[in-house]
């Protein structure tokens, strides 16, 4: 009700087999709010199944669920959730998270050209990331962090500004997070023979290199 008030058009489902149903009947849908716990599934299976399929993969996704622990958090994001939100919740705020939610999907979506640094190459469009022909699979969130990255090249971020850029300032989860993306990131790169070129600086944050060549390290 808070949602129709505030605009929205809303579709509700009981289970995990109607939400895959309804989203599979239609390409109209914006954005999922996902529970933890569903019948007939996991809600955080959903979120992880959603991101590998090719019509779900960029959907915006926040989990609503009672579930408020750090590392339950850190569970949802991982899983491919973009915002997450703990109950109880006042509907102002959930509608607030919702539209700054669809602000930067439709920001990131104005932004839509291929990016190349070094020998690496990212396409927006087929959310797929390459370094000399050879695919780089990456994580929901891994990919947008490294999007980031590859947005400002030689650009040193805070753990905070990447929180703001990656995961959003509305997003109560720790510094921590972004230093085991940081790590799962370079663990993704490192077949490649790129992982070197995300770079910790000390006492600042990260960066990425702007080339593929340590030579000079």
């Amino acid at each position: 009700m808070s949602l129709e008030r505030a605009g929205h058009t809303v579709t509700g489902v009981a289970t995990v087999a109607a939400a895959r149903t309804a989203l599979s009947a239609t390409d109209t849908i914006d954005l999922a709010l996902v529970d933890w716990m569903l019948p007939g599934g996991s809600g955080l299976e959903l979120v992880r199944s959603l991101r590998k399929e090719e019509q779900t993969r960029r959907l915006p996704i926040i989990m609503l669920t009672a579930r408020a622990e750090e590392e339950d958090i850190s569970a949802g994001l991982d899983a491919g959730a973009d915002d997450y939100i703990s109950k109880p919740f006042s509907p102002k705020e959930l509608v607030s998270r919702i539209n700054a939610l669809l602000r930067r999907t439709r920001d990131q979506l104005a932004i839509s050209d291929a990016l190349q640094v070094g020998s690496l190459f990212l396409n927006p469009q087929s959310h797929r990331v390459y370094t000399n022909e050879l695919e780089v699979p990456l994580g929901h969130t891994e990919f947008k962090l490294l999007r980031c990255f590859m947005m400002h090249p030689e650009r040193v971020f805070s753990r905070d500004q990447l929180l703001d850029q990656v995961w959003g300032n509305d997003t109560y989860i720790g510094e921590r997070t972004v230093d085991v993306h940081i790590l799962r990131l370079r663990k993704s790169l490192k077949p490649a023979k790129v992982d070197k070129m995300l770079e910790t600086v000390r006492g600042a944050g990260y960066r990425l290199r702007a080339t593929t060549d340590d030579s000079s390290h």
